[in-house]
């Protein structure tokens, strides 16, 4: 039996414009790690966090790995319990579900752990539990396409892949800039008109559609945030030229990862990415800020063990 286990965590794209809360992906390269040792007393604590430029709280309840952690030894009726150890690679406040990714790489690293290991569609509900100490609520945007790999739709009670063609790239550029979550929230509440929902609703439907057929002008058609983007667009110095950089490259379609202030673009090959991430580094560039640019196919990676 394993007492000690090491996992990764993908960061991601949430809501992909269209998909407020429902609809992420995973996305290659940066992540988090978790180092997780299962200890006799019942009870879950955290010994270290590394790698962050904030300071993050080391008690297990206001922290996000330790939170999916008590969520999976409650639900369990486990006797013995987790110590924790965290190495961030992915910045708060970035877009990029820095805070989903440390309770995905620990309730992974845990599972492994366990006599009888949970599937990653059982391990879903206590990430949502996690994630909702850094957000405020239970969405699973973030943390489903981490648990799953790929683009997935989440709800509160089903976590559901969606096919894309493999060579469907995203450029994920983060900005060297910070944008907290409950401030970006804060800046959707108000009056929404019935005609925006319509409208949202069908672009939802059509990217949906063209994900399961392969369809790229669908998803061109429908990728277009009308609800919430108009609403983050002005936190994001830089937005709107960068977004433009995009689709003047060909882009299916682009917009705010996550709660920003990282922007995100989905293209139909990875040459096509590839062009278009320095004109959207450059964009960023004229707003004053350096960035840092990612590709990834669509259909990123899953958490997973390393030891």
């Amino acid at each position: 039996m394993k007492h000690e286990a090491t996992a990764f965590s993908p960061a991601s794209v949430g809501n992909i414009g269209v998909g407020f809360d429902i609809l992420g992906h995973s996305i290659a390269g940066a992540g988090d790690r978790a180092t997780v040792r299962r200890i006799t007393e019942p009870t879950v604590r955290i010994a270290a966090i590394r790698g962050s430029t904030v300071d993050l709280p080391l008690q297990a309840e206001a922290n996000t790995a330790g939170a999916a952690l008590i969520a999976l030894r409650e639900a369990l009726a486990l006797p013995y319990g987790f110590e924790i150890e965290l190495d961030k690679g992915i910045a708060l406040g970035s877009g990029m579900g820095g805070s989903a990714a440390s309770c995905v790489a620990a309730l992974v690293a845990a599972n492994a752990l366990l006599d009888a290991p949970l599937s990653p569609a059982q391990l879903y509900p206590h990430a949502m539990t996690g994630e909702a100490v850094a957000s405020g609520g239970r969405h699973g945007d973030n943390v489903g396409p981490m648990l799953l790999g790929g683009l997935v739709l989440a709800t509160a009670d089903h976590v559901v892949a969606v096919p894309v063609p493999p060579q469907w790239t995203c450029v994920l550029v983060h900005p060297d800039a910070v944008l907290e979550t409950r401030r970006a929230r804060a800046a959707l509440q108000g009056a929404y008109e019935l005609k925006e929902f319509v409208a949202q609703s069908a672009n939802l439907s059509l990217v949906l559609a063209g994900c399961w057929r392969g369809d790229a002008a669908l998803v061109r058609a429908g990728l277009s945030d009308v609800l919430v983007e108009p609403r983050r667009a002005p936190l994001i110095a830089g937005f709107a030229a960068v977004k433009q950089a995009a689709l003047d490259h060909a882009a299916l379609g682009a917009s705010i990862s996550g709660a920003g202030p990282s922007v995100f673009a989905w293209f139909e090959d990875a040459a096509s990415a590839s062009r278009a991430a320095p004109a959207m580094q450059a964009a960023f560039a004229a707003a004053g800020f350096s960035s840092q640019a990612f590709l990834s196919p669509v259909a990123g990676p899953a958490a997973e063990v390393l030891a």
